[in-house]
């Protein structure tokens, strides 16, 4: 089974640069017995924020387009029910066990490393996908599977078909092939 190393208690900041010639950045830290997870969407010049347990379960997702507050909010609770965060709830959307974000390999990431799977094996799940233009919210099939301990197979968002794509020591995306590669710290934006 593949061991990813922690994310460390100080905050992580990861910057890709995404196939479209824009960059989608993370940062994760440790606050509230949880991460947060916080970054952009590339070319959709929106930002995101998923809360996580500290197993990396989706607890809140929020999305920021123009206004300083939420253009979406999620919330899923212990039981795996979504809701809005006016309160309704999101019944298409249960059974969900994570986000699907197009411009930003984050939250297939977040998956992968909680995953449980030896190599050769693969698991599917049903994501909410959001789309940022229609802030809709849908639920899909995907599928991840590990090839090697930093190399996995899985439906890219951004390109809506399977691709391999290398991990680091914390399981993040370091390159998707045709999506994304991981930009070196300081390194000006392509």
């Amino acid at each position: 089974m593949a061991e990813f190393s922690p994310y460390p208690q100080t905050p992580l900041q990861v910057e890709w640069n995404v196939d479209d010639g824009s960059t989608s950045t993370l940062e994760v830290r440790y606050e509230n017995e949880g991460w947060t997870a916080q970054g952009t969407l590339g070319s959709e010049r929106a930002q995101f924020v998923i809360r996580l347990s500290a197993t990396l379960v989706v607890q809140q997702f929020m999305l920021f387009r123009d206004m300083d507050e939420p253009d979406l909010w999620l919330g899923r609770d212990r039981s795996g029910r979504w809701g809005e965060v006016n309160g309704a709830h999101r019944p298409d959307l249960d059974g969900c066990s994570d986000i699907e974000l197009r411009m930003n390999p984050f939250a297939a990431s977040a998956t992968m490393k909680r995953l449980p799977l030896h190599d050769s094996h693969a698991a599917s799940l049903t994501v909410a996908s959001v789309d940022v233009e229609t802030l809709q919210v849908v639920p899909r099939q995907r599928r991840f599977a590990r090839l090697s301990a930093r190399r996995w197979r899985y439906t890219s968002a951004y390109q809506a078909r399977e691709v391999e794509a290398n991990l680091d020591d914390f399981g993040l995306v370091v390159d998707e092939p045709g999506g994304f590669s991981r930009r070196a710290p300081g390194t000006p934006a392509s």
